[in-house]
């Protein structure tokens, strides 16, 4: 299920002074001892994460919270980075409706009080509960951890290239209207500035940057909205699953299809995924579901990403161009830097659908490749979770030699996640490409996407 961030500005948006005021409310009360946390689970990889964390989807907690991503890759002798461009999702955070918490609960309470529940039903009640009492009043925040996560990765950005981020640095970070994003974007600038203190950062988050930031391209919605009433329903019907999960949680079959079962899969799967954005919820994710129902969630979910920003002819390649303006202002943004020759970085803080359109614009890591069949998404790499977990980010470091004037000499490299990926052309070495030839291929292919418009 994907979350419409058009509708939520208006909803949960809140100004940049009051977020200032409120860096530190993002707290969640703790769960009640013999719940099983979160941060743990079943086959589990070095930092504590399953399968099942993944195929939450865009809902996966940053994977670098626990562990540092791969180290770097050497530059080509005499280049030294100086400038940054970067996107980022926002940090965890609550869900964004309260049907979200308390559809799943008054669904269980059906079974509860006809007195059908398992003793597993009942544990999840229990859970739902709780949870759905600590979401008042935080529907769409930042949880804890997303506070944590953008202060890692800030720190890690100033520990990685100190030489863009020193006292002299021109660091401007910018927000949409959202506090989640607000939040995100204050957390980062504090994990800078613990490694980089003399950095001097300018913020700002206004409705004058979102044609860029966070750009309402209707005629593209409407091109995703078509796609999914189409092709990916058809899709997802085939991979609806046969509701076994129901069995765990409900004791009379015929009452659990009837009363319980209606609706409530998308709500249960995201509260109990989403568990991972908090310290201290329940994980219940791989006791309530079996391995393959989760997959088979994540497909239909993984499916509904690529169709909302993949590269496909099912959408006529046009959704990664919904980002065509944020292209656009990173490309005159490193211009504004080659050219001044003062180190910096361009920060900006908003949602997962932007990132993911950006990330198969500028064709980063393959994700621009395109798919045309659904089956084929998992075989290619395509992973919603890889791409746009929460915490997600872009970022662009440019690399020049020390007192060259020579502004077509800077060379790029660009990570997603914190792991340097494949970008469009020839690398002159490793992930290293020249930004003279990758800016001239980006501008030719805006320029053709305008043209055929």
């Amino acid at each position: 299920m994907i979350f419409d961030y058009r509708k939520d500005w208006k909803r949960i948006g809140v100004s940049a002074s009051l977020a200032f005021a409120m860096i530190a409310g993002c707290g969640v009360s703790a769960f009640a001892a013999g719940l099983k946390d979160a941060s743990c689970g079943k086959r589990e990889c070095a930092c504590g994460e399953t399968d099942a964390h993944k195929f939450a989807g865009n809902l996966r907690s940053y994977p670098f919270m626990n562990e540092e991503p791969p180290s770097g890759t050497p530059a080509p002798e005499g280049y030294v980075p100086f400038h940054m461009e970067h996107y980022s999702r926002h940090g965890s955070r609550w869900l964004i409706g309260e049907g979200d918490y308390t559809k799943p609960v008054e669904k269980l309470e059906a079974a509860e009080r006809n007195g059908k529940l398992t003793s597993l039903g009942e544990k999840t009640l229990s859970a739902l509960r709780e949870i759905e009492k600590d979401s008042k009043g935080r529907l769409g925040e930042l949880s804890d951890k997303g506070a944590i996560q953008h202060k890692g990765i800030g720190r890690r950005m100033a520990l990685n290239f100190p030489e863009i981020f020193n006292d002299s640095a021109d660091i401007d970070a910018k927000s949409t209207v959202v506090i989640r994003c607000i939040l995100s974007m204050l957390n980062g600038l504090e994990g800078i500035r613990s490694v980089a203190p003399g950095v001097s950062p300018k913020t700002d988050a206004s409705y004058a940057d979102m044609w860029f930031m966070n750009y309402d391209d209707k005629p593209g919605w409407a091109v995703k909205d078509k796609a999914m009433a189409t092709v990916l329903k058809e899709y997802q019907e085939k991979h609806k699953g046969d509701g076994s999960y129901l069995s765990r949680l409900v004791t009379d079959a015929e009452f659990a299809a009837d009363s319980v079962a209606p609706g409530l899969m998308p709500y249960l799967y995201m509260v109990l995924g989403n568990a991972q954005s908090h310290s201290g919820q329940p994980w219940l994710l791989e006791d309530v579901f079996s391995p393959e129902e989760l997959k088979e969630q994540w497909m239909c979910g993984n499916a509904e990403w690529f169709i909302h920003g993949g590269n496909t002819d099912m959408t006529g390649g046009r959704m990664p161009f919904v980002q065509r303006n944020l292209l656009r202002r990173i490309i005159s943004r490193a211009d504004e830097a080659i050219s001044s020759g003062r180190h910096g970085a361009n920060l900006r803080y908003g949602h997962d659908g932007i990132l993911l359109s950006i990330v198969t614009l500028m064709e980063l890591g393959g994700y621009g490749d395109i798919i045309n069949d659904f089956d084929r998404l998992e075989e290619k790499g395509w992973h919603d979770y890889d791409i746009i977990p929460m915490g997600g980010n872009m970022q662009l470091v440019f690399y020049r030699k020390p007192g060259g004037d020579d502004c077509g000499d800077v060379l790029v490299k660009a990570l997603v996640n914190e792991k340097e990926v494949t970008m469009p052309g020839e690398a002159v070495s490793g992930p290293y490409y020249r930004w003279k030839d990758l800016r001239d291929y980006y501008l030719q292919k805006l320029s053709a996407f305008d043209a055929a418009q």
